[in-house]
């Protein structure tokens, strides 16, 4: 870990002095760290790593807690948004949010912690459908407000598609088991191999007062390839499900992944530790590929080859034949009439997925899309009263993250139907950039790195492939957070007035001004290095 002083004086002509009557006058609001905007799951992020730097990792945890039921899990599949928006981005590299989130879920796990129940039982019952990140986030947020909630999902074993979806070497299956149990503690009863094939006659039979479906998108999507012989062909989605469950796949010894996105990579790096020659076959250049970068790096440096600018025309028995495309001034593939002959003994079609919503049929008013999605409205209800939906089941993007957020947002909104009452969203205040900070130094403080496993090693196992952060380096990483927006009680503004109108209210309690002794001379404002002062007309 380097440390380089660049710190810069602060610029004291910014200041817009005084006059015979005091104009302007400081206060002190809280404002929204861009990080905690970017978080799908709505994580008050700055304050956990503030709680994880002081070394109160237990309260940092029921923080994370209090947003997000499975820290462990996200701290090694989310694929951070977080970090992209942080403004040390501008510096020397964003906090390593998730190495942090990853390393108090773990602790967690050693220390035995459980989570707090928050709200008195409300003899409501709710029935959520599917057992993934969404319907557990639900049930999760219903039981701490007191709610009796019961997950019934078609698969033996619970997760959804972070147990079927996403390879144990990104996500071990005793991390996700032991996250389900906590909730499974809290009470929430997880019903499995229960497919639900009549919603409203389940709903009615159970006597459920409300109704979450969150199934996942398990079906894959085909496509119309002529085909000229008979060929091992099957999808991604059967495929990782197979693995999930622990089924023997048999696959040849040359493997052709169609496909761009992350599950063509999941698919793909699967199929290589399975000990076949791999290759991922993909209409678009790297740069336009929806996947991840990491998730093609790595699938690289694991040995996967990748055919870029190519499309399949035709299947003749292993003899794959596929046409060279070009890209247009707007990134879209466009065909050349050149074509070429790849040789694979099977081919994974990893095309996007559906939702199987054939549950809702009995409820006519409910819509669903041609890909089986619902429409629902900005309380997560769809057009049934009492029935919401989240996760892959509504129009969004499919992540983890995003998934769990829905569930949370679901369960508020749930609860407030279940009393009678509207959820009324705090909503957001002003989003803190870079440039508003006044920093009063500026340190070039190098990112704690996770240990990976050497790609000659992992290629050929299913065991994880990515480390955790030691205690120190997750305290030392924590303490890279600027606290954008958010007063830690530095005294900068104590010390900067000349008129001594900063009162210190104690530890804890922040400060207070003394506006018979403010001249409004914004020297506070100009040291406050997080932006957590605000200079207001009189």
């Amino acid at each position: 870990m380097k440390h380089h002083d660049m710190t810069t004086p602060p610029d004291l002509t910014l200041s817009t002095g005084t006059g015979p009557q005091q104009r302007r006058m400081p206060v002190y609001e809280n404002y929204l760290p861009p990080c905690n905007n970017a978080c799908p799951a709505g994580e008050n992020i700055q304050v956990w790593l503030d709680l994880a730097q002081a070394g109160r990792y237990q309260e940092a945890w029921n923080s994370l807690l209090e947003n997000n039921p499975m820290p462990a899990v996200h701290g090694r599949v989310c694929y951070h948004p977080c970090e992209s928006a942080c403004n040390r981005v501008a510096v020397d590299g964003a906090v390593s949010i998730h190495a942090v989130e990853r390393f108090l879920g773990d602790m967690a796990f050693e220390q035995g912690w459980t989570p707090q129940i928050v709200g008195e039982k409300s003899n409501k019952r709710v029935l959520v459908v599917g057992a993934g990140p969404s319907g557990l986030s639900a049930a999760y947020h219903l039981a701490r407000l007191g709610h009796d909630v019961e997950i019934r999902d078609a698969q033996p074993i619970a997760g959804g598609m972070m147990h079927f979806g996403i390879p144990s070497y990104r996500l071990p299956r005793e991390v996700l088991a032991a996250e389900v149990k906590r909730i499974e503690d809290m009470g929430v009863k997880i019903t499995l191999n229960r497919k639900i094939e009549d919603l409203k006659a389940e709903k009615e039979a159970g006597n459920f007062d409300a109704v979450f479906v969150a199934v996942g998108a398990h079906i894959g999507r085909s496509i119309d390839i002529p085909l000229y012989r008979e060929s091992d062909t099957r999808d991604a989605v059967t495929f990782l499900h197979n693995i999930g469950l622990g089924k023997p796949s048999k696959i040849g010894k040359r493997v052709a992944v169609y496909g761009g996105g992350n599950t063509a990579m999941d698919a793909a790096r699967t199929a290589k530790r399975l000990g076949a020659e791999t290759m991922v076959i993909y209409r678009r250049d790297r740069k336009n590929m929806p996947a991840h970068d990491f998730e093609a790096s790595e699938a690289i440096e694991e040995g996967v080859a990748f055919h870029w600018l190519r499309t399949i025309v035709g299947i003749d028995g292993s003899r794959i034949q596929v046409e060279i495309m070009a890209l247009d001034d707007k990134g879209r593939p466009q065909a050349t009439g050149e074509f070429e002959i790849i040789e694979a003994d099977t081919l994974i079609l990893a095309l996007g997925q559906n939702i199987d919503s054939e549950l809702l049929k009995t409820f006519p008013e409910i819509e669903a899309q041609s890909d089986g999605v619902v429409p629902v409205n900005d309380n997560m209800m769809t057009a049934a009263a009492g029935v919401f939906a989240g996760g892959d089941m509504v129009p969004s993007l499919r992540t983890v993250t995003i998934a769990t957020g829905h569930g949370k947002k679901a369960a508020r909104n749930i609860d407030a139907y279940l009393r009678g009452t509207q959820y009324q969203h705090p909503g957001k205040k002003h989003i803190v950039l870079h440039e508003e900070l006044n920093l009063w130094y500026s340190t070039d403080a190098d990112q704690s790195e996770q240990p990976t496993m050497s790609p000659l090693v992992r290629n050929k196992n299913f065991d994880e492939v990515l480390g955790g952060l030691t205690l120190e380096e997750a305290t030392y990483e924590a303490s890279r957070c600027y606290s954008c927006g958010n007063c830690f009680e530095c005294d900068g503004c104590y010390g900067a007035c000349p008129e001594g109108a900063i009162i210190k209210l104690g530890k804890g309690k922040f400060y207070d001004v003394n506006y018979n002794l403010c001249t409004g001379c914004t020297a506070c404002t100009l040291q406050c290095p997080t932006a957590a002062i605000h200079m207001i007309d009189k």
